[in-house]
């Protein structure tokens, strides 16, 4: 199995560009082809969750300072938050006077999404790795 440090980047980069598909799929309307990628783009998000939690075993994340309480609260609140697009999209579907709320939310959710791998990119950059033993 690849390494972390290749699993992380792939898998957030596919995500990102997963989150450009569902944003493009959304904005025309779409829906089958878009409610197919934001069950794909979720599962590659738990990917690099996942991959991001192997990475990080790999650094002292400590020695990065303020940033790593502050991605992690970004991270988490980022990740809660995919559950506001779900719902709306859930009411959008039902009536689509919802449909700016949705648009809304999914792109507080995307912009979070955005601040939790930048924040955490520069965590990871700020932070010791530790010595293999």
């Amino acid at each position: 199995m690849p390494s972390p440090q290749v699993l992380f980047p792939t898998f957030l980069l596919l995500t990102v560009a997963l989150l450009g598909v569902v944003v493009y799929t959304g904005l025309r309307g779409k829906l089958a082809v878009h409610i197919t990628f934001v069950v794909i783009t979720v599962l590659s998000l738990a990917a690099a969750i996942w991959a991001a939690l192997q990475l990080g075993e790999l650094y002292d994340l400590e020695s990065a300072g303020w940033i790593t309480p502050v991605h992690l609260k970004i991270a988490r609140v980022a990740t809660y938050a995919y559950v506001l697009p779900a719902v709306s999209g859930v009411m959008t579907l039902r009536d689509r006077r919802h449909k700016k709320l949705h648009f809304k939310l999914a792109m507080l959710t995307l912009t979070l999404t955005v601040l939790a791998a930048l924040t955490g990119t520069w965590m990871i950059f700020a932070a010791t790795p530790i010595a293999a033993s």
